[in-house]
């Protein structure tokens, strides 16, 4: 079997989502149902409810028919579609925005994360607020893993926070980690930097890496440097002046029809 029985749209839909499972795509007709399928056996023993969310950038080829596809396999599918191309970091907001479940999940739709880790990453979460995964054995090109390595050490060497792999988009974590963040094109690559800089808790555990076998890479040399750089230096002076938590204290009325008696209840916000 394909895919798991599941209960009709109707049934699903008035019931609450645990898990969002969000997957950024474009131009990734050939990768669609195939990764669905995956993350259904992966799931399968889930006693959670879930639902994979995939967001089409606004794709050229059929990767929208391919999300219709799977939906109509197996209802616990969503479909996002974008007007316009806007990048990975503006659908995986998207993703977020569009969803409401307390943990979320997100790997990129390249089958190149394989989600039969989704079950470990899942089971790490009850211990932090956010997991990160890390390519071990990267089956990626020597230019891809050169870069890679100079953004790790410039980015320890710039923020003094030593990440080993931002760039892995197989994430687990949880929604209230994150507070304070906000969309801009990049977020992808620092989300674990910006959570743990709010203060949540976060881990790194290993991960199957595999080749890519359909589809062509959206990233390389050319449009990575240069944005890298620049990202980099805005993320240091975001670090050094946001403004981390603070308490503060609040005059009560005693009686809403009295004026102030000057009792004061403390309380916190977040920025």
């Amino acid at each position: 079997m394909l895919f798991p029985t599941v209960t009709t749209p109707t049934t699903l839909a008035s019931v609450a989502i645990d898990i969002s499972i969000i997957v950024p795509v474009y131009n990734e007709q050939e990768n669609i149902l195939p990764l669905a399928r995956e993350i259904a056996a992966a799931m399968q023993n889930e006693a959670r409810s879930y639902e994979v969310v995939f967001v089409d950038d606004a794709s050229t080829d059929g990767t929208w028919d391919g999300i219709i596809e799977a939906h109509e396999k197996n209802v616990r599918v969503r479909g996002l579609r974008h007007t316009r191309n806007t990048g990975q970091s503006a659908a995986l907001w998207t993703g977020i925005q569009a969803t409401r479940s307390s943990i979320i999940a997100t790997l990129d739709g390249d089958l190149q994360n394989d989600p039969a880790d989704l079950p470990r990453l899942l089971a790490e979460i009850e211990r932090c607020d956010f997991v990160c995964g890390v390519r071990v054995k990267r089956r990626d090109n020597f230019v891809r893993r050169l870069s890679s390595n100079i953004a790790r050490k410039a980015r320890y060497w710039v923020l003094g926070v030593d990440f080993c792999d931002t760039g892995c988009g197989f994430r687990v974590f949880k929604r209230s980690a994150l507070k304070g963040v906000f969309p801009f094109n990049g977020l992808h690559r620092f989300l674990p930097i910006l959570v743990h800089g709010a203060g949540a808790s976060t881990r790194e555990i290993p991960i199957n890496h595999r080749e890519r076998v359909a589809g062509i890479s959206k990233y390389g040399i050319r449009n990575r440097l240069g944005r890298g750089v620049f990202d980099l230096l805005a993320m240091a002076w975001y670090q050094r002046r946001r403004v981390d938590h603070v308490s503060f204290e609040e005059l009560q009325n005693e009686d809403a029809t009295e004026r102030p008696r000057g009792k004061i209840e403390q309380t916190s916000v977040e920025p």
